[in-house]
């Protein structure tokens, strides 16, 4: 079954909570100043807490006999940042594919399936649009860091956190070379607009015009479901491009969790039922966490959606 298939004929798929926000705030691991925690792998300690980390959420798929999404950690491993570290000699994002890949095969072949996503962020601030490329800057900038995660053969590829539709373009067209089936996730706002101010609507129509290859779909990231839903009712019919949803725990605008010093938001039991409301109306397929979010997240949004059919929203696309 394609990934593409796969999407669209689940029920429900589950993503991994937080991981970035939570890896740096354990004094057991130290972050690059450059690639963050991509570097992690590369040190035998840090390695077993970040492996740690993702088996906790990918048990609790495997607990739940729930397809699962997990993505590399290299949203911060870019072109430019790979160049200025001290890693720059070593291939980053395919070693970093391949640990996920290592993990999924210790689980056998009789586990719940366990898609591998090659993730990527903006070249500039995650909530900053007016340091996105241009779509041509922005094509020429990634298509190092997709190519190279391309090379490790993940099952899709994911750009995360993205605040411009500009960049947006550009990524789309570096994925589509690739060949691979690949996502865009925006962060948006209340009123339906991406940060940088365009429709959440009008981006959807125009990355899936202009594109050589659309998207499989389109994620939110980094937004309280509450948020997502005002979103997604301003959007209308392109609302059911939106397949893939990680929650912030938080309804605090993004700007206002940024450097917060604790993880802020809803308890377990509080985000699992947002989350289901808005899965309920606008039939997401695919669920997961983003800031504030931990395996007590993301085990409550399993526990609360799995037994719901997904509504008639999510097959679109």
């Amino acid at each position: 079954m394609s990934f593409a298939e796969r999407l669209r004929a689940a029920d429900l798929i589950l993503g991994e909570g937080s991981l970035y926000e939570r890896l740096r705030r354990d004094p057991a691991v130290r972050f690059d100043p450059e690639l963050a925690h991509a570097t992690l792998i590369y040190d035998d300690a840090a390695r077993a807490v970040l492996e740690r980390t993702h088996r906790e959420y990918l048990d609790i798929g495997q607990a739940h006999r729930l397809p699962m999404l997990t993505v590399s950690d290299t949203w911060r491993a870019n072109r430019d940042r790979h160049a200025r570290s001290s890693f720059h000699d070593r291939p980053v994002n395919q070693d970093n594919v391949r640990f996920l890949q290592g993990l999924r095969a210790s689980y056998g072949p009789d586990a719940a399936p366990i898609l591998i996503g090659g993730a990527f962020g903006p070249r500039g601030g995650a909530y900053q649009p007016g340091e996105a490329p241009s779509r041509h800057d922005a094509a020429a900038f990634h298509a190092w860091q997709i190519d190279a995660l391309t090379e490790a053969r993940p099952d899709f590829l994911i750009g995360n956190t993205l605040p411009a539709v500009s960049e947006a373009r550009g990524m789309a067209d570096a994925c589509a070379a690739t060949g691979l089936p690949y996502l865009l996730s925006f962060v948006v706002r209340p009123d339906g607009t991406v940060l940088d101010g365009t429709r959440l609507a009008d981006a959807i129509a125009l990355i899936d015009d202009t594109a050589p290859v659309p998207p499989t779909g389109f994620g939110v990231n980094c937004v309280h479901p509450t948020v997502l839903g005002w979103a997604l009712a301003a959007a209308g019919p392109a609302a059911v491009r939106v397949l893939y949803f990680q929650a912030n725990a938080s309804a605090l605008k993004p700007e206002e969790l940024v450097g917060s010093a604790d993880l802020l938001g809803d308890g377990p039991a509080e985000l699992a039922e947002a989350t289901r409301v808005v899965r309920d109306h606008f039939g997401i397929r695919a669920l997961g966490g983003c800031c504030g979010t931990g395996t007590d997240h993301i085990a409550a949004i399993a526990s609360a959606c799995e037994l719901q059919p997904a509504g008639d929203g999510g097959a679109g696309g």
